[in-house]
């Protein structure tokens, strides 16, 4: 979710659900050492619970990046063993590290010294020519017994040689029921799916299997999943009775960000997802992408883009 999981996005997710965790875009350990750090793991309090998610394959630079961002204010950090992209296979990271499970225990180990928040691991079943059962098991246990709180499996293989990053989300099979016999071998780890999960009935079903379910591309590009997060799976009620309420009290945030400086577009950028299949969603997304990215794009360009869909939908009920 490079790229895609923001502050702004996450601002706007919390909104959506008061429950859901929320994770960060991946930041390698030297970014967040020696880099601009308010922008790269700087984060609004409405956020919580939020976890910064580490790239990285030195023990001592990921355990000091931790300590930076649990002094920050996160509430864990996770370890990314997951990502197949070239950028992470250049700098022996993400994915590339499924081979070498005695030195992400290590960095494991080296984080749970230096932090007294959770420190997960979130990985694939294996890489290449690995063996899933084999490959999952070795990983597991290597960071089990360095001391990591939890792991998030995305249930697919990354194929590091033959497949691009973007291939490698979708072409390589799921294999859920590898990650159901992992957390069968260990039921009291809290064990987490990943890949391919589409809709909140997808999630239930998951959850009568593993501890928890995270969605990835879904959740951006159909942020209203979110809305019914809180009642389905906390018991809770759900934060707003609908999108138009939960622009609304996403407002204030968006006021601010544009008081201090920013651009609308900053943060409209991530909501063209909202109303997907509703009457009116393509004139809402139309409207941010010509006036939104205007740098005198104010909170009245969102709220004209919102009445398109509002508009829309009255004039569908008045035929009806």
């Amino acid at each position: 979710m490079m790229d895609w999981t923001d502050r702004h996005c996450r601002a706007f997710h919390r909104v959506l659900s008061r429950r859901a965790r929320l994770y960060t875009e991946m930041v390698t350990a030297n970014a967040v050492i020696f880099g601009d750090r308010d922008r790269l793991i700087g984060f609004s309090p409405v956020e919580h619970p939020v976890a910064l998610q580490l790239g990285g394959s030195d023990p001592k630079a990921l355990a000091q990046a931790a300590a930076i961002c649990a002094e920050r204010g996160y509430d864990e950090i996770n370890l990314n063993v997951g990502c197949p992209s070239d950028r992470v296979q250049g700098g022996n990271f993400g994915a590339c590290l499924m081979r070498d499970p005695a030195l992400v225990a290590d960095c494991v180990a080296a984080m749970k010294a230096a932090v007294a928040i959770p420190v997960t691991v979130k990985c694939r079943i294996g890489v290449d020519e690995q063996d899933p059962e084999a490959a999952l098991d070795a990983l597991t246990d290597a960071v089990l017994a360095a001391g990591a709180d939890a792991l998030i499996v995305h249930a697919r293989k990354a194929w590091l040689e033959g497949l691009s990053p973007k291939e490698n989300r979708d072409i390589p099979p799921l294999d859920y029921d590898r990650v159901y016999r992992l957390k069968a071998r260990l039921p009291g780890v809290p064990v987490s799916i990943n890949g391919g999960i589409g809709t909140l009935e997808e999630v239930a079903a998951h959850l009568a299997h593993v501890d928890g379910a995270m969605l990835g591309r879904a959740a951006y590009q159909q942020p209203e999943l979110l809305m019914r997060v809180d009642s389905l799976f906390f018991g809770e009620a759900d934060p707003h009775e609908d999108a138009f309420a939960a622009v609304e009290a996403y407002e204030p945030y968006v006021a601010a960000h544009l008081a201090a400086g920013g651009r609308l577009h900053d943060i409209t950028r991530h909501m063209l997802g909202l109303f997907t299949g509703r009457p009116g969603a393509r004139a809402f997304r139309r409207r941010l992408a010509i006036e939104g990215v205007k740098a005198e794009a104010g909170l009245d360009v969102l709220r004209a883009a919102v009445d398109e869909v509002r508009r829309a939908e009255e004039r569908r009920s008045m035929v009806a």
